[in-house]
């Protein structure tokens, strides 16, 4: 293990959120809130000190990243960078309590939504900008976004890349790491912008098409109105819906959209899969949910937003589903689980990895009938190897005791089964609203400091995959060379 180079690329990371937060300061001074913008500065300035000591001390010529550096840099990175985001929310008295802080900063980089404010209109400009910017900042990844910026990141950086983008399998768009991820997020800045526009199109004031437009990138779903996005018109709601469904598409797709290669972008398996399970979602809840609504489009509109929302994991609200029929409810369930493509801004199972286990379940079954035969798993008209099969079934087993474990240790809570299920499944699939007490309506206000330490964790597990946070906390992975 190269501590020297992990430490100094904290370091860094922390410098880099210094300058992050100052976007939050420059809103705090516009809209006057002179303790919020007060309380950016002070937190700037621990950044800071603590970022240039690590990579001062830490200072060496080692620049080399392995699998293992990769995976602790990028557990240990998102864990300083919440712990020193939640400090803005603390110190300006929007959130006193500083594990609220650390869960709603948490919720906030790993693009979950989950929320334990009751009253977020109450909140200040400052405070409701940072927590938006927190998903879109996330949303790629923020080791993504230093080795974007960084003229001295290491082309072995892939490594990171690797245990921070979601999915499977990550690689290089390019050959050099660094070019891949200025790629990645010139396509991500550009998609931004342009919802931005279509919002500030629709009459959404300036200040909320940026929000939603980080919320919406970034497949997070922090919203600036008791009601999500219900009291905006149905335009803003289609435009919106529109740009969650597209952010939860591999971004792979629209590089190769770039270079004209649209044969291979109509061969993807995954996109069809991801097209076709929203698709047949929305018709599904459509149909289950229009004697409630007062024509077919309003009906449609709503089950579009909804599952536009889930899948990609946002989390974002139109209505409260809570109160829809226990087949929508079902769906909405399943959906949570599915999530959004792999190499995508969304959380969840994803689809790739949904499709690879129904395609090796039915080559088992084949197996069985005809033992003799040799039966390969081809996904996109390439032949699956059996590592990336078993890796699908490994992930699944650790993902349902991880959240086996979570659920157990939150039951504890005074809620129903629905709620606790919902938390856990919201919080490790990145979603934000659940069922019940936990509702698109409603918040995690309610739980114990110590659930919320435990949801926090959660979040942290589902958006880097587990894996990065597993290995970082296993003791031979510091004393083994």
């Amino acid at each position: 293990m190269n501590k020297k180079m992990v430490f100094s690329t904290l370091g860094k990371l922390t410098v880099s959120e210094a300058v992050l937060m100052v976007f939050p300061l420059i809103v705090a001074l516009i809209y006057r809130e002179t303790k919020v913008a007060l309380s950016f500065l002070i937190a700037i300035v621990v950044a800071l000190v603590v970022g240039f000591t690590m990579y001062l001390t830490c200072k060496t010529s080692n620049k080399l990243i392995f699998a293992k550096e990769g995976f602790v840099i990028v557990a240990f990175g998102w864990l300083i960078m919440s712990a020193i985001g939640a400090l803005p929310f603390v110190l300006s008295g929007d959130i006193p309590s500083y594990v609220d802080a650390f869960f709603e900063t948490v919720s906030g980089f790993t693009t979950t939504g989950a929320s334990i404010l009751t009253d977020v209109e109450a909140l200040s400009r400052g405070a409701l900008f940072w927590r938006s910017f927190t998903h879109w900042v996330g949303g790629m990844g923020v080791l993504v976004f230093v080795m974007a910026v960084l003229p001295s990141v290491s082309d072995r950086s892939i490594h990171i890349m690797r245990a921070e983008m979601p999915g499977p399998i990550v690689g290089k768009i390019v050959p050099r790491a660094r070019e891949t991820a200025r790629i990645l997020y010139i396509i991500y800045f550009a998609m931004t912008v342009a919802e931005v526009i279509l919002l500030l199109a629709g009459n959404m004031p300036l200040f909320d098409s940026l929000v939603h437009a980080f919320g919406t990138a970034g497949t997070g779903g922090f919203g600036i109105k008791g009601d999500s996005i219900a009291s905006y018109s149905p335009y803003l709601q289609w435009v919106i819906t529109v740009f969650m469904f597209l952010f939860g598409i591999n971004f792979n797709v629209y590089y190769l959209m770039l270079l004209k290669k649209f044969k291979s972008v109509i061969k993807s398996g995954e996109l069809w899969a991801y097209v076709g399970i929203s698709v047949s979602a929305v018709a599904i809840i459509c149909i289950n949910i229009l004697p409630s609504f007062d024509s077919f489009w309003d009906a449609l509109r709503a089950s579009a937003f909804q599952v536009s929302s889930i899948i990609t994991t946002t989390g974002y609200s139109t209505v409260d589903f809570n109160l829809w029929p226990t087949l929508s409810k079902t769906v909405i369930i399943c959906l949570m689980f599915v999530g959004a493509c792999a190499g995508s801004t969304g959380g969840g199972f994803k689809v790739t990895r949904v499709v690879m286990l129904f395609k090796s379940i039915k080559q088992e079954l084949k197996r069985m009938i005809y033992p003799r035969s040799i039966q390969a798993v081809k996904f996109e008209g390439k032949v699956v190897e059996q590592t990336t099969l078993n890796g699908v079934g490994i992930y699944l087993a650790i993902y349902l005791v991880c959240f086996m474990v979570i659920l157990i240790t939150i039951s504890f809570e005074p809620f129903d089964f629905e709620t606790v299920f919902s938390a856990t499944m919201s919080c490790i699939n990145n979603i934000g609203p659940g069922l019940s007490a936990v509702g698109p309506m409603a918040s995690f206000a309610e739980f114990t400091g110590f659930s919320k330490i435990i949801l926090s964790f959660a979040m942290l597990l589902g958006r880097l995959e587990i894996y990065p946070l597993l290995i970082a906390l296993t003791p031979s992975t510091w004393t083994k060379k």
